[in-house]
């Protein structure tokens, strides 16, 4: 029965402690925030469909087997070897659907193709 006691006794004090924190206490003076209606960073891809998105050049930090990987991931078989250009863009010749493309991918994992030039 004691310990019931203390406990509730405890309870009420911890409460009384905590206090009314419904109060306002005024606006928080400082800079007003505003999203922007375009990214302020340019290399973030805020399209809908990444791969409607045309490639960007730039330093990639994506592994020949990340690439190869990414080319897979939308659709394309029997990827050719990978060659990397001083754009950092990787490229290889792959198939999708019986056809052959030269497909690509920048240094945001974007993937497009163009018709082969064999």
């Amino acid at each position: 029965m004691k310990r019931a006691i203390y406990a509730l006794a405890a309870t009420a004090l911890l409460l009384t402690a905590c206090g009314d924190n419904s109060s306002d206490e005024g606006q928080v003076e400082g800079p007003v925030v505003s999203e922007s209606e375009a990214p302020r960073n340019p290399a973030v891809d805020t399209s809908a469909n990444p791969s409607d998105a045309a490639l960007t050049p730039g330093a990639n930090s994506f592994t020949e087997g990340q690439a190869r990987s990414a080319i897979e991931k939308q659709g394309y078989t029997g990827i050719g070897p990978l060659s990397q250009d001083a754009q950092g863009i990787w490229t290889a010749v792959a198939t999708k659907a019986g056809a052959e493309a030269q497909v690509s991918v920048d240094y945001k994992g974007v993937v497009s193709a163009a018709p082969a030039n064999r």
